[in-house]
């Protein structure tokens, strides 16, 4: 059986608007622990099981992955960490199922975090789902749906935006601490090694690929597909653009007060090595906005040069001066003059080479907040609704970068417009049984 029930219905989805999500209340609310599943748990989703171990009011009760190998060794540090063993299951479906599970902490890769979520919100659990929120639009558009549907509280792993300096930073940027700013820019540079041509052949003894692939139509195993390279095939993955650009995306969109965009245009390729891999290790991705700002992103996945002494930031400029933020939690800011007048030291390097955490342990923030919204003694700092937009927007730049010419969108809802080949990019087929619907 692969239906879960209201997920998996074979009926299409009826509304593709864009919606927000109200604030609202939910009962059930737990009034002490918060009791988490977290699926996925071979790279970053091990980091989460054990920093929302560490929480005071949350207890990572269970472990699911479908990698014995990974899901054991979770589960033997969660238990090292706090004496308490939580209990491994294997299918996401099961987890669901479980009456005293709150909320579901979703890594798996990037083809499992809507389908996840919304059988989370379908099951009466909140969701944590790491970036990108979607493996594309139409399903982040039906996550947001979900969340207000069940009325769950659904939280992306965009975690700037519980960092206290940059909420500070983004505050004054309202303020106009450099006046209009009109234009902002984020990079990514890191050093990744060529992943080679993958060999058909046996699945790995204790991985259930059928299950590592869910929703995704079936295709066979290669051997630099599972654990990490998946990201770079469109199939499972989204490319560097979402694996790490959604971060500089956010913040830059965060900074600017800008929603969804008129105009996307995307360059670049796969330039560093002749292999398997799909998606593009260098790639420009420019958005314009409708009050007259605009924001460039640059990825290199396989050239690690850093931008203003970092390997991922944000730049934001403004009428008089600029704001500059490297990556972590620090930021600089200057004058039209160029001269340094503020900076701040909230020492959290950004190091972009880091696959699980790139910022360290001051992303537990973020976890903090999804817990404490869920025990009702806090807002989320960054509703889905908020994750489904900044997600949107490398996904729309995915979408240029496919079709090879510039996307003219509706700014209210990120819709393409008069282009039929892009707009098929917008959702993809499921695996028979696993279609997604809220």
């Amino acid at each position: 059986m692969t239906t879960r029930r209201d997920f998996l219905k074979t009926s299409a989805l009826a509304g593709t608007g864009l919606t927000f999500a109200p604030s609202f209340a939910f009962a059930g609310a737990p009034n002490e622990k918060v009791v988490l599943g977290v699926m996925g748990v071979n790279s970053r989703g091990m980091y989460l099981a054990q920093q929302f171990a560490k929480l005071k009011n949350a207890e990572v009760g269970f472990i699911c992955d479908v990698d014995e190998a990974a899901m054991n060794k979770a589960i033997a540090a969660v238990e090292k960490a706090t004496g308490k063993r939580p209990k491994g299951i294997k299918d996401v479906r099961q987890l669901l199922e479980v009456k005293d599970l709150d909320a579901l902490a979703i890594a798996a890769p990037d083809h499992w975090h809507a389908p996840a979520a919304i059988m989370a919100c379908q099951a009466g659990k909140h969701a944590y789902v790491e970036k990108p929120c979607a493996h594309n639009p139409a399903e982040g558009e039906m996550l947001v749906d979900a969340a207000q549907k069940y009325k769950r509280l659904v939280q992306m792993g965009n975690q700037r935006r519980s960092f206290p300096s940059l909420m500070e930073a983004m505050q004054s940027l309202r303020e106009g601490v450099i006046g209009r700013v009109y234009f902002a820019k984020g990079w990514y540079a890191n050093n990744r090694p060529t992943i080679g041509v993958g060999k058909k052949g046996p699945v790995p003894v204790g991985l259930d690929f059928d299950l590592w692939q869910g929703p995704a139509p079936r295709r066979e195993f290669k051997d630099n597909l599972v654990h990490y390279n998946w990201h770079w095939f469109w199939h499972w993955g989204t490319g560097e653009a979402l694996n790490n650009g959604t971060h500089e995306i956010d913040v830059m969109r965060w900074g600017l007060g800008v929603e969804l965009p008129t105009k996307v245009t995307s360059a670049g390729g796969r330039f560093a090595y002749k292999d398997d891999w799909e998606t593009p290790d260098t790639q420009t991705i420019t958005f314009e906005f409708p009050n007259n700002t605009a924001i460039l992103w640059e990825g290199r996945s396989c050239n690690g040069h850093p931008v203003e002494g970092s390997g991922r930031g944000t730049t934001f400029y403004g009428e008089r001066g600029t704001m500059v933020i490297p990556g972590g939690a620090d930021y600089k800011i200057f004058d039209e003059k160029n001269k340094l007048v503020k900076d701040v030291k909230a020492g959290v390097k950004a190091d972009a080479t880091n696959t699980v955490s790139a910022t360290g342990d001051i992303d537990a923030l973020h976890l903090l907040n999804f817990v404490d919204a869920v025990r009702e003694q806090a807002k989320l700092n960054s509703p889905i609704a908020e994750g489904h937009k900044t997600t949107l927007l490398p996904q729309l730049g995915n979408i240029a970068y496919r079709v090879g010419r510039v996307l003219n969108c509706d700014p209210t809802n990120g819709h393409i417009l008069n282009d039929k080949e892009a707009t098929k990019l917008w959702s993809r087929e499921y695996e028979k049984g696993w279609k997604v619907v809220v």
